[in-house]
């Protein structure tokens, strides 16, 4: 069957992680390669949407950030969210959404950076479980796709800070106590600062026109938001992450095609040895991812070793373990794409329902996306994205 004038990609949303909100600034000149298939079929570029939200709340706050961004509105946390973790239950305003007429007829393909992964998922659930009215479809989420996402937490939350025992406490003088103080002192300044450094923190009144300097002090000596439940750090702990797996919060949806880019940069040490390590090239390029994956690949289980600098391995292919989510894994080659001039064809078409799992091999956690540097990966990934994404809307629209 010929493919019809009026198909029309579906746009992309592109949600950021943990301490994101550059934006195209910092994602760059990734069109040329996204958009190879489309246009090898005589039709217009993807729409780009990069939703803002907040850079270090909750999965829960950052998914209904994420709704209203799109949809347009009042962010509505919910009743009972919000007195459980004592904000407004309201945060800001959008006049208009950036794409209103969102919807089952007119739904989006998503892409998540590390946290943007779960924080698309979470939304997912959200939808499905009626939080934000009923009579909308969880299938507005056309594809949800993830690159080094941590579904199933990361003990790199841990090396940075979060306590181990007593999660979400904070160790004190700790990476994230001092990641905390910044989340704070950025939200009192907001009214004066750029939508980059936006932390999305209304509902808490942090800023100067709230809180006062002695607040502030307060809130830097004793952070009620990072050592709470509802912060992206706690979020990430594995003990989050089994919680939302018990509650089936992140099965699949059976109209929703599904897919994650798991990125690694260790190997392991030695034949007798039960560690993996990045290779030492990376400390002179990235020494902080360095360190933190050479102390995640000695934690005591092997499931944890292969990591990214970030996030381990195992985490950033799905939620819940393969057999209880239809999954195939495959590994995406890093070979120079230069010279190609046909459209790369996807070996299969995608499936709604099941989790497509790519594995990148000698990538980190930034190395794919969201820094643009034109290297021969990120082109490959962009364009192997292209294409999938490309794939479903043929798909979708034979079958409407």
């Amino acid at each position: 069957m010929g493919i019809a004038a009026e198909l029309t990609p579906a746009p992309l949303v592109i949600v950021e992680g943990f301490l994101g909100g550059g934006g195209e600034v910092v994602w760059g000149n990734f069109q040329e390669h996204s958009n190879y298939a489309c246009r090898l079929d005589g039709k217009e570029d993807r729409k780009i949407i990069f939703a803002s939200v907040g850079p270090v709340s909750s999965l829960h706050d950052r998914a209904c950030e994420l709704f209203y961004a799109l949809r347009g509105g009042t962010v509505d946390y919910g009743e009972e969210h919000s007195k459980l973790h004592g904000h407004d239950r309201y945060g800001r305003t959008h006049t208009s959404g950036l794409y209103p007429e969102w919807s089952e007829r007119m739904p989006l393909h998503f892409l998540g950076h590390s946290l943007g992964g779960p924080t698309i998922l979470k939304l997912q659930h959200l939808i499905r479980t009626d939080f934000f009215g009923s009579g909308l479809d969880p299938g507005m989420i056309l594809s949800l796709n993830a690159v080094s996402a941590p579904f199933r937490g990361t003990q790199s939350v841990y090396i940075l800070g979060e306590d181990t025992e007593n999660a979400p406490s904070v160790r004190p003088w700790s990476v994230g106590s001092v990641l905390a103080g910044l989340a704070h002192t950025l939200s009192y300044l907001s009214p004066v600062l750029p939508d980059a450094l936006d932390m999305h923190a209304e509902a808490r009144h942090l800023s100067f026109r709230k809180c006062s300097p002695l607040g502030l002090l307060r809130h830097l000596w004793h952070s009620e938001w990072a050592t709470g439940e509802d912060a992206a750090p706690y979020d990430v702990t594995f003990g989050a992450a089994d919680a939302r797996e018990r509650d089936k919060d992140g099965m699949v949806h059976p109209a929703t095609f599904y897919q994650s880019y798991v990125a690694c940069m260790t190997e392991r040490s030695d034949d007798a040895s039960n560690t993996h390590l990045p290779s030492l090239q990376y400390l002179a390029i990235l020494p902080p991812l360095y360190l933190i994956s050479r102390a995640m690949g000695a934690i005591d289980q092997e499931a944890y070793w292969a990591n990214d600098g970030v996030v381990p391995v195992f985490s950033q292919c799905h939620p819940y373990d393969c057999g209880v989510v239809e999954c195939k894994h495959m590994t995406l080659p890093l070979e120079d794409a230069d010279g190609e001039d046909d459209k790369l064809e996807t070996s299969e078409q995608p499936v709604e329902g099941v989790w497509y799992v790519k594995h990148v091999e000698a990538a980190t956690h930034i190395s794919i996306v969201p820094f643009w540097l034109g290297t021969a990966s990120q082109r490959i990934f962009w364009r192997d994205l292209g294409d999938w994404l490309w794939s479903i809307d043929r798909k979708r629209h034979k079958v409407n």
